[in-house]
């Protein structure tokens, strides 16, 4: 049963994300490369777009980057706890690179389906391309 309203919410959400992205004015975005104490990376599958992702998401004009990036991963994935938070690439201010997270994944969200941990060099197949690209671009710096 939960599975039928899992399928019937992700279908109701992309169609809603399709209808309201055009007309969306454009915010700025922050995503974080979260790594977990065994230096695992935090991925999360969201119900209104394909592939694994990096946690994140809008942020206001006037929002510290830093700031979104650990909003985002409180409510994404329940982070509870955090060592270092940084910029993860020079001149750019939407990813980070959050380090020692600890969590407490939710038990259900409107927006998140499902989260895991892999490792850098082991990533899961499905992993959405932004986020194939950004964990190539920082490897070197975590």
């Amino acid at each position: 049963m939960s599975r039928l309203l899992d399928r019937l919410l992700r279908s109701l959400a992309t169609a809603a994300y399709r209808i309201v992205k055009p007309r969306a004015r454009r915010r700025l975005g922050v995503h974080a490369v979260a790594l977990t104490t065994e230096r695992r990376v935090i991925l999360v599958k969201l119900r209104y777009a394909p592939g694994w992702r990096l946690p994140g998401g809008g942020r206001a004009d006037d929002e510290d980057p830093c700031e979104a990036a650990l909003r985002e991963l409180r409510e994404e994935i329940g982070m509870t706890a955090h060592g270092k938070a940084r910029l993860a690439l020079p001149g750019s201010d939407e990813l980070l690179i959050v380090e020692r997270v600890r969590y407490s994944r939710p038990r259900w969200s409107w927006e998140v389906q499902d989260v895991m941990e892999a490792p850098i060099d082991d990533l899961p197949p499905g992993l959405s391309p932004i986020a194939a690209r950004w964990l190539m671009a920082v490897r070197p710096h975590i």
